[in-house]
């Protein structure tokens, strides 16, 4: 912090389990990841190279060397994941892995239909390599997963191996854990967070407004996803209580109650 300020909330130091900022780098200049690096590096945890935006990304290798050097975990997404699976690429997606001497992975399956079960076994063949995040739910509109599935799923998955279970949005924010509007499944947010430890669920939450209804929920470490390059600063601040949407969090009662606008 760059000067002395009461009633801020804690953040825990990287590396970190809980308070994660997740990056979206949907193909990045290298110029580009170097400015958010130098404005942000130091808030961000993780970077996913989106989709399958890595076989098409350029200085591919010297991409995930920079970010290692500056502290962020980089790794592909899931959706490249499904890509090699679906082709019988499995060994080769491994060997991918260690060649461009990532330390993390997500399995997910959320484009192809995939058993419980075989997600399960990629998940603990991998778990022994890297550290590994599924992702639950799917990425099509309106295909709805009753609750106690998704508890079931993120159970089944985090026994298997995975570090975090991340709980699906797509980078538009409007499927799986929330509404075509954006605004979250309140009932079945409430129902995962009854079972699983928030702190071993990562929540896609492209938009602000999501960001600021999960900080309100669960504080300022809820480990967040899905987050554009630009708006990492302004999360941070979100986080923080320095921005008005989260104002009040953090200020005493009694402080609060005589500041607040009528």
């Amino acid at each position: 912090m760059n000067y002395p300020l009461t009633h801020i909330p804690a953040r825990p130091v990287k590396p970190r389990e809980s308070g994660l900022t997740m990056v979206m780098d949907k193909g990045l200049a290298m110029r580009q990841a170097e400015d958010m690096i130098e404005a942000s590096g130091g808030l961000i945890d993780l970077v996913k190279l989106g989709f399958g935006t890595s076989f098409v990304t350029t200085k591919l290798k010297e991409k995930v060397k920079l970010y290692q050097k500056s502290g962020i975990r980089p790794y592909l997404g899931g959706t490249l994941f499904e890509a090699f699976v679906a082709r019988g690429m499995f060994k080769e997606y491994r060997k991918l892995i260690d060649d461009l001497g990532l330390d993390a992975a997500e399995v997910s399956d959320g484009s192809i239909n995939m058993p419980q079960k075989e997600k399960c076994g990629y998940i603990t063949t991998l778990a022994k390599h890297c550290t590994v995040l599924s992702e639950v739910g799917s990425k099509e509109s309106g295909i709805l997963i009753s609750p106690s599935k998704w508890v079931n799923m993120m159970k089944a998955e985090l026994d298997a191996g995975s570090w975090k279970v991340i709980a699906e949005a797509r980078e538009s924010g409007t499927v799986g854990i929330y509404r075509p509007s954006g605004h979250a499944h309140t009932q079945l947010v409430n129902r995962i967070l009854s079972k699983i430890p928030a702190e071993s669920i990562m929540w896609e939450a492209p938009q602000k407004t999501q960001q600021v209804w999960f900080i309100k929920q669960l504080g300022p470490n809820v480990n967040l996803g899905n987050i554009a390059p630009e708006e990492v600063i302004p999360l941070e601040t979100l986080r923080l209580g320095l921005r008005g949407d989260t104002f009040f969090q953090y200020l005493p009662e009694e402080v609060a109650a005589k500041l607040r606008q009528v």
